[in-house]
């Protein structure tokens, strides 16, 4: 499965500090839509990110315990490799993984939100 594959070339990248920044879901009624995932569980996503991804990269996603969920270093993975982190998690550090909790689907479904719809890329920076 490609996301796998993408899981093992993620982890190479966790060690330049950027794997820890994956899980998360923005915009409940994106594009996205068109991938099968209802709007509800969109919207249960979407809460996924402020309450269970928040409490390490804060809850304005600027980074705490975890790093910021930027959107530069979001594209950067890009889409395969961000929903492998997401499922797999990244051993070594707080990063969890969510396969137990989420399916491959729901996990691409975070990656979009992260690379297309992130919510730091329309928010002012706080002073």
């Amino acid at each position: 499965m490609a996301v796998r594959h993408c899981a093992q070339k993620a982890r190479y990248a966790a060690g330049a500090g950027l794997a820890a920044c994956l899980l998360a879901a923005v915009l409940a009624g994106s594009a996205a839509a068109d991938d099968g995932l209802s709007a509800a569980r969109q919207d249960e996503l979407g809460t996924l990110l402020y309450q269970d991804c928040g409490s390490c990269h804060g809850m304005t996603l600027r980074g705490g315990l975890g790093p910021a969920l930027a959107p530069a270093r979001m594209q950067a993975y890009g889409e395969e490799a961000l929903a492998a982190l997401i499922l797999e998690g990244v051993p070594g550090t707080a990063m969890p993984a969510w396969k137990s909790l989420l399916t491959e689907q729901e996990a691409r479904w975070l990656a979009d939100q992260l690379i297309h719809h992130n919510p730091l890329s329309t928010r002012a920076p706080q002073e």
